[in-house]
């Protein structure tokens, strides 16, 4: 039994082609649009205790603003009720929001900062 050969696999069946017809596929080639990511803009939000300097201080440190700047914002913040520090994508949004969060916790301030989507 281990000396005979094994059998040859039987042949595809191909369908017959009339002449002059081809079946060849041809697909159009589709331009496809990607939408740009939504982008986040973070916002300080003023507050009664949280001292000026200590704001002006956070704009420089994590949104890498110059001193006027991040005073011209932090005016804006407080007359103004909220002002934008900068506008991201939304990890780094989020992560911007939590960096400013800790900071001023940490220094024992009440400061809120938030994303919210840009329109």
């Amino acid at each position: 039994m281990a000396t005979q050969n094994p059998k040859k696999p039987p042949e595809p069946v191909v369908p017959p082609t009339r002449p002059g017809n081809d079946d060849a596929v041809v697909l159009e080639r589709r331009t496809q649009r990607t939408e740009p990511p939504q982008m986040f803009q973070v916002v300080l939000l003023n507050d009664d205790f949280t001292p000026m300097e200590f704001v002006v201080h956070v704009i420089q440190e994590f949104f890498s603003k110059d001193r006027e700047t991040a005073t011209q914002i932090m005016l804006k913040i407080h007359l103004e009720g909220k002002g934008i520090c900068g506008v991201y994508s939304r990890d780094v949004a989020g992560t911007k929001v939590d960096q400013v969060l800790q900071a001023a916790r940490a220094a024992g301030h009440p400061l809120q900062c938030l994303s919210e989507p840009v329109e």
